[in-house]
């Protein structure tokens, strides 16, 4: 499970105080995919980075699987898997080196890890270019190298921030198929996207982030009604406080 409470970071540059994420409350469990949907910009990416204890929170507490992210963040990054598309392979490395070089990072050796090393070159079925070096490798054969490496360590909780940008349709469709296959498998999920199509065929429940605050939570259907509108989009937008025509006048959900 994953729970914030009062969220927040914020940062001073040369324009002030800049508030990255606000305030900013909710739960995922297990079982389920929790999609954070924002445009570029709106606090996504920091509050995965805090709740990967990559950043100190300014204020407010958040736990992951029982950990919290300031008093015990060794046991928080133990148990999770973070996948980006921004993440980059060592080219110098073959595939099957790269997952081993992240094994070791997670504390696997000796047997536990050859374990897991069959296990995700059989289940992503990595073996036809496991000892070619990673800057030989296609875009979707890469995503299912940092798909291995994300799992390696079987963690209970899995951060995935943005993780189709850039990527053809049958790369997505790996990267989505595999990301069903951990809910069903009984993770908790946190899926990072500006992508109406892959939120709807994905998430259970989802948090709307615009300018580090949360402007609304809940399903995507309860997200329509609570805004009268027919698709995911014309919500999000009114729950953003944009006008979708030049009669409307809303205000900030």
């Amino acid at each position: 499970m994953v729970r914030t409470i009062g969220l927040s970071k914020h940062f001073q540059d040369k324009t002030g105080l800049k508030k990255a994420v606000d305030d900013v409350s909710f739960e995922a469990r297990p079982g389920e995919i929790f999609g954070l949907l924002g445009v570029n910009g709106a606090g996504k990416t920091t509050t995965l980075r805090m709740l990967s204890t990559v950043l100190n929170p300014t204020a407010g507490s958040a736990e992951v699987a029982g950990f919290d992210v300031q008093r015990d963040p060794q046991k928080v990054r133990a148990s999770i898997g973070f996948m980006s598309t921004s993440t980059a392979l060592y080219g110098r490395l073959t595939a099957l080196e790269m997952i081993e070089y992240f094994g070791g990072l997670y504390g696997l050796e000796g047997a536990r890890l050859q374990e897991r090393l069959r296990y995700v070159v059989q289940k992503l079925q990595l073996d036809e270019f496991k000892d070619r070096l990673c800057d030989k490798l296609s875009t979707g054969q890469k995503q299912r190298v940092s798909i291995a490496r994300t799992i390696l360590h079987d963690p209970p909780v899995l951060f995935f921030d943005e993780p189709t940008a850039g990527l053809d349709v049958v790369s997505s469709q790996t990267v989505m198929e595999f990301i069903e296959e951990a809910r069903t498998s009984g993770k908790t999920v946190i899926f990072s996207t500006h992508i109406m199509s892959e939120v709807e065929r994905l998430c259970d429940r989802i948090a709307v982030i615009h300018d580090g605050r949360l402007h609304g939570e809940g399903t995507v259907q309860s997200l329509k009604s609570q805004t009268g509108e027919q698709s995911l989009e014309k919500a999000f937008l009114k729950l953003v406080g944009y006008a979708t025509n030049p009669s409307e006048t809303v205000s900030a959900g």
